[in-house]
């Protein structure tokens, strides 16, 4: 009989009800997860303190001992297997688990608040403009997941929404879509409903595409929809760990660059009406 795939579930796959980190990567997948245990568990230890480990899941009770008792192979066997499942089930700080698209690592978190996190290693990585990881490209907090539908999105964010949009409390905001491996949804129909719902809850709330406040992120993965609210989203260049390192001399060199090849579009197509022009001239 061939190898059964490994078994999906079992909290080894993104879904509904789950916090966590979602990060995007240039292909190498193994890899980025490695460089996020690293750079999360650097920044946890210095924010939560260092992560506690109990083995209390993993002993079998005097009971169940005594029951196995005659059958050294049964009891080896259900001692096995309760370590393995308590390994599953203990709730570590951070996990990987399958996220459903390629170049994209989901790392679960528990007992932490996962925008904290993002935002305080963005902040030092802006800081001190060091660059700590290789492949990781961006890294997005997400605070709360439900199904990828728009009656259960609607219901899930009435609710999600409030620390941040409710009275009143208020911001300027924006909202940002990015959907993998989902053709149902539509890009249009759920910006115009989160903002409506965002509205509902302060009219004092108002859109800004250019600085907001707010950017309500919006990650739709097969059928798992992943929501957060992040603060400094333009400041720190989309959450991308390889460009908010970029001194503000590549910065403003990149914006020159880009200005400049604006400017040449613009001297282009001047250039090309002015000679058309005087091509219908000559012609007259």
């Amino acid at each position: 009989a061939g190898r059964a795939k490994r078994p999906r579930g079992g909290g080894r796959q993104l879904e509904a009800g789950m916090r966590g980190i979602l990060i995007t990567c240039n292909m190498n997948e193994r890899k980025c997860v490695g460089e996020a245990y690293s750079l999360l568990g650097e920044y946890g230890d210095l924010l939560y303190g260092p992560e506690q480990f109990s083995d209390h899941e993993e002993r079998l009770s005097g009971s169940d001992r005594e029951e196995d008792e005659d059958d050294v192979e049964a009891a080896l066997k259900k001692e096995v297997g309760q370590i393995r499942a308590s390994t599953e089930q203990k709730l570590r700080r951070f996990q990987s688990v399958e996220s459903g698209a390629n170049n994209v690592v989901f790392i679960r978190t528990q007992g932490i608040e996962p925008e904290n996190l993002v935002h305080h290693i963005l902040k030092d990585m802006h800081t001190t403009k060091k660059k700590k990881t290789r492949v990781i490209l961006r890294m997005l907090p997400i605070s709360g997941t439900c199904k990828a539908f728009m009656e259960d999105m609607k219901k899930y964010t009435e609710t999600f929404f409030e620390p941040w949009f409710k009275a009143p409390n208020k911001g300027t905001f924006q909202i940002v879509y990015k959907a993998r491996n989902n053709s149902h949804m539509s890009r249009e129909e759920v910006i115009k409903e989160l903002a409506g719902i965002v509205g509902s809850l302060n009219p004092e709330n108002k859109v800004d595409l250019n600085n907001p406040q707010y950017t309500v992120v919006v990650e739709i993965i097969k059928t798992v929809c992943c929501l957060s609210v992040v603060r400094d989203y333009v400041l720190f260049r989309k959450y991308n760990l390889q460009e908010v390192v970029k001194s503000n001399k590549e910065d403003a060199q990149q914006k020159s660059s880009l200005t400049e090849e604006q400017n040449s579009e613009v001297v282009k197509a001047e250039t090309e009406e002015k000679s058309s022009k005087e091509v219908k001239e000559e012609n007259k």
